[in-house]
């Protein structure tokens, strides 16, 4: 199996107005991925309080185990794609104790519903839960986290917890200790605060070094959960013109970035764009999603 995945998200299929279940059986079948890191977004799946729909995750897991392939599938408040924490207004607006426990009853949902399917492989907890100054509705709580830890860990002890601390930074210190430590690498982006593009000073030593002092200190392993292949302009991506697009990330970056994923060592490397590949598709910029299927399959 590959070494690449890629994390997809029905709410970023909306913002380009592309239908997900095309757009995902394009990820299966034309890319060849057959990792996933989908969302269970709790804004979703229980708009109102007590009344759930699980239909679009159901389809996501089950064509993904028609394919034969796997998921880490991610849990909690904080979860990847903006506005990054997904809470429903109904438990935003309640105090802070409560939000917490009607937090924990939706974990405790998610894993017992799905902690039979063996195509999940993983959980990712909290994704960047010490992240305070990126997203809306931002609640920083480490022993909330601790608690949310424990209850995964009670509820289903064989399937290890992914967690990242920050973006590009950060080692594990104090609890929680996840089993396995992501990595952000990302490459090119736009500096709002310098009103330029700005490239990352990041190399791949810098990640190994961080993951081998990881390995070190608690004995966890570390791979590159979001691996930087779509554009990060002045504006959400929907709202550029495709030449703004390109600054950011084009098939020169999209090499690069892979190349340099690929030197740190850490494996699987899960992408971070797959909704933006299809969109070009369909708009007919199609030199993107070809050399991304190019690269993820001549290394695969």
């Amino acid at each position: 199996m590959s070494v690449y995945g890629v994390s997809f998200s029905i709410k970023q299929c909306r913002n380009f107005k592309i239908d997900p279940e095309k757009c995902l059986d394009w990820l299966i079948e034309d890319c060849g991925i057959r990792r996933f890191r989908l969302m269970s977004y709790w804004n979703e799946i229980e708009r109102a309080q007590g009344k759930f729909d699980f239909s679009e995750l159901d389809r996501q897991i089950d064509r993904i185990k028609k394919a034969n392939g796997n998921i880490s599938l991610c849990l909690g408040a904080r979860q990847p794609r903006w506005p990054e924490n997904h809470w429903p207004d109904w438990a935003w607006n309640l105090l802070k104790v409560e939000r917490t426990k009607v937090l924990m009853q939706f974990i405790e949902i998610i894993i017992i519903r799905y902690n039979h399917f063996d195509v999940i492989v993983s959980y990712q907890l909290e994704n960047e839960a010490l992240l305070e100054d990126f997203g809306e509705r931002p609640e920083v709580d480490r022993e909330r986290l601790r608690q949310e830890f424990e209850l995964v860990k009670r509820l289903d002890p064989d399937k290890p917890i992914i967690m990242t601390t920050s973006t590009s930074w950060g080692i594990p210190i104090r609890r929680p200790i996840p089993d396995i430590v992501g990595f952000s690498y990302y490459q090119k982006h736009f500096s709002h605060k310098k009103n330029l593009y700005k490239t990352s000073f990041h190399k791949p030593w810098l990640h190994k070094s961080r993951a081998n002092l990881i390995k070190l200190l608690w004995q966890r392993p570390s791979f590159i959960h979001e691996l930087q292949l779509e554009p990060w302009g002045p504006k959400a991506i929907w709202e550029m013109p495709f030449d703004e697009q390109m600054k950011s990330m084009n098939p020169e970056q999209i090499r690069q970035n892979l190349r340099l994923a690929r030197k740190t060592g850490l494996t699987p490397i899960d992408l971070w764009g797959g909704e933006w590949w299809y969109w070009c598709k369909l708009q007919g910029y199609t030199e993107i999603p070809k050399k991304v299927i190019r690269e993820v399959k001549n290394k695969s």
